[in-house]
């Protein structure tokens, strides 16, 4: 089976050559194949920002090499890349980024128009996204009229509306009370178990126990803890 992500010896360098280099990522391997949960988590400064960047093909590595469901990105011109990030990858962010004019319809249905898919067929998805998140009956609303639970939802159901072969989520509790945190956090175990895959970029190891892998970032180097399964065997 093809990996969703795939990198080899993957490295990042800011300001190469100069007083100011950085060295953010050192030989990354990593796998992730599809339907998994995983986390990659460590604290800020550790390189799961700049990783994350790179498999959301946000970013271009210094070294090594990135496949995304089997595609090496390095080959791919800006694009080609654009397409690939509409849509095989869909992006859930800490601040919701929802537009306040818009209706949580409105706002799932967007990304659907970059892709060119024509609108009654936008709205029609937009609708069954929402369902999918529980938040059918929050079409209607515009972003000020939710909680931020229900806001976190609707940019779920915005990342899915694509259909992408993956969910990337950065800090997807961190603007949430620990009840709500809990409740989003459910929400990405349904949804793996749908066979969705999903990738949590967070600092909080609350976060990370959810997750059946877990991939902790420290001074750019990525070291995977063992799984929980694992730990359970006798």
């Amino acid at each position: 089976m093809t990996p969703v992500i795939e990198t080899r010896a993957l490295g990042k360098v800011y300001a190469a050559g100069t007083p100011a280099e950085v060295v953010a990522l050192r030989d990354v391997d990593m796998r992730i194949d599809g339907g998994e949960l995983v986390s990659i988590m460590g604290p800020s400064g550790s390189g799961k920002s700049t990783l994350m960047n790179l498999v959301g093909c946000l970013d271009t590595p210094t070294s090594g090499q990135y496949l995304c469901g089997g595609v090496d990105v390095a080959s791919l011109d800006a694009e080609a890349r654009a397409r690939l990030r509409l849509e095989t990858i869909g992006f859930v962010f800490q601040g919701f980024n929802l537009l306040s004019r818009m209706s949580a319809l409105e706002n799932v249905a967007m990304p659907m128009g970059y892709a060119g898919v024509p609108r009654p067929e936008r709205l029609q998805r937009a609708r069954e996204a929402l369902d999918s998140v529980g938040l059918g009956d929050r079409a209607a609303h515009r972003p000020s009229e939710l909680s931020g639970g229900q806001q976190q939802r609707v940019a779920i159901a915005r990342a899915l509306v694509n259909r992408p072969a993956l969910l990337l989520a950065d800090e997807p509790t961190g603007a949430l009370d620990s009840r709500t945190g809990e409740e989003i956090l459910g929400l990405f175990k349904r949804l793996q178990a749908s066979g969705q895959t999903v990738v949590l970029i967070t600092h909080d190891p609350g976060v990370a126990e959810h997750c059946d892998r877990v991939l902790e970032m420290h001074d750019g180097a990525l070291h995977e803890q063992p799984s929980r399964h694992a730990e359970a065997t006798p």
